[in-house]
């Protein structure tokens, strides 16, 4: 897997799946505790579709953890040097490490799940000119009213013997979770500690560039925000940030992980449909 290196010396592992004369290339930004192997059927569908994808990743997950823990899975999910500023400034970097190859003609669409997508959102409040279009999945406005910082799997616990049922309605996901040795269940603010953990919170950015597309997907029964924290976001985007591209898709009964979810297939299409009303051009 190649790397590059951020500010503080940690190899950022990342991958490529590159398609020929791509409509747009997607960077992916995974969410917590997990890494990028959790997203092939998505980056499958998309490569079908016409679009390459690029997902690194992030520090102290997956291939980047490993190497920076020495191998001790124990401690998958830690941050390490620079915490979370030095992970949101190493996601950035690799829009920058995706440029360099793909160009700066082609759109790039930053495509950003849970913790991905909240770190998405700082990163277009720095960076809009950055991006092309923005997704936001299993997302949710960021303050401690719209966002639950507790026990996200406190109102699905009867559902199963695991500690991550709320992730979604298929019932292979959840032991596949715990079954990976690359994931965690540790809930974010013991991985991150508290300081970290605030550090996510904030609200969209004044003044975005106007024309700047942007869809939110979430599933209705997302312990982690849910519809009305999305209703919430779609709002703040449209009338704070002054976008006038904002499409809000809740899915009835979906969980966390809607690339997960029964309804894998319909999140997909929907997804590739809006990607290909901006940037398709037959």
């Amino acid at each position: 897997m190649p790397t590059f290196t951020d500010a503080h010396g940690v190899h950022i592992h990342y991958q490529a799946w590159r398609v020929p004369e791509p409509t747009a290339v997607v960077q992916l930004a995974h969410g917590v505790g997990e890494h990028i192997g959790r997203y092939g059927e998505l980056v499958a569908a998309l490569n079908e579709a016409g679009y390459s994808v690029w997902a690194d990743d992030h520090r102290g997950h997956g291939q980047t953890g490993f190497e920076q823990h020495g191998g001790d899975l124990d401690r998958m999910g830690r941050l390490g040097p620079g915490g979370l500023r030095a992970t949101i400034d190493a996601v950035h970097q690799f829009t920058g490490v995706i440029r360099e190859t793909e160009g700066h003609e082609l759109p790039l669409v930053l495509l950003g799940h849970s913790w991905g997508s909240l770190m998405a959102q700082i990163i277009l409040n720095r960076h809009p000119l950055d991006y092309d279009a923005v997704v936001l999945t299993g997302t949710a406005y960021r303050t401690l009213f719209d966002m639950n910082g507790g026990d996200l799997n406190a109102r699905h616990k009867h559902l199963g013997p695991t500690p991550v049922e709320w992730l979604s309605r298929d019932p292979a996901v959840a032991p596949a979770f715990m079954a990976d040795p690359y994931t965690t269940e540790v809930p974010l603010r013991k991985l991150f500690g508290t300081l970290d953990a605030m550090r996510l919170l904030g609200r969209p950015a004044k003044h975005l560039p106007s024309e700047l597309p942007l869809l939110i997907m979430v599933g209705s029964d997302d312990t982690l925000g849910g519809e009305q924290s999305a209703v919430k976001l779609a709002k703040a985007y449209a009338r704070r940030s002054g976008l006038v591209d904002v499409t809000l898709v809740v899915y009835d009964d979906a969980r966390h992980e809607v690339f997960n979810e029964t309804n894998r297939e319909e999140v997909r299409a929907d997804l590739i449909t809006w990607l290909d009303e901006r940037f398709a051009t037959d």
